[in-house]
């Protein structure tokens, strides 16, 4: 079995060695560790990266079509209620378990770990 590329490891949950679907364990959180290959996944920090991103991304996408829907539409605000806030919470959710998924992917793909100084023998 090939493994999935970056893309098809956030958007299906596949474990970026072996390809099975047991990248997360909950909604954005991360399995311990693959049940297929046993690859560990606390050993990856994916930290807030992509939450960061989302934010902005979604809220100015979001704000964007609110104000879109206002001016052509003018709904009362009830409405705005009901049509922004499911969009917004499914898009953040899928949204932060793709931008995970693919971050985790591409730390196995490219070997990333913390920075380390290393003293050269030259200097």
């Amino acid at each position: 079995m090939t493994a999935p590329t970056p893309l098809q490891s956030g958007l299906t949950g596949a474990c970026p060695r072996c390809g099975a679907p047991t990248l997360f364990a909950g909604l954005a959180r991360f399995a311990p560790n693959c049940r297929g290959c046993g690859l560990d996944y606390s050993s990856f920090n994916v930290g807030d990266g992509p939450a960061a991103f989302l934010t902005l991304i979604i809220g100015a996408l979001v704000m964007g079509l609110a104000l879109l829907v206002e001016v052509t539409l003018s709904p009362p605000f009830w409405l705005h209620v009901l049509l922004w806030v499911p969009f917004t919470a499914s898009a953040v959710i899928f949204g932060l378990r793709v931008a995970k998924g693919m971050l985790l992917a591409l730390e196995y793909r490219n070997a990333a770990r913390e920075g380390r100084i290393v003293d050269r023998p030259d200097r």
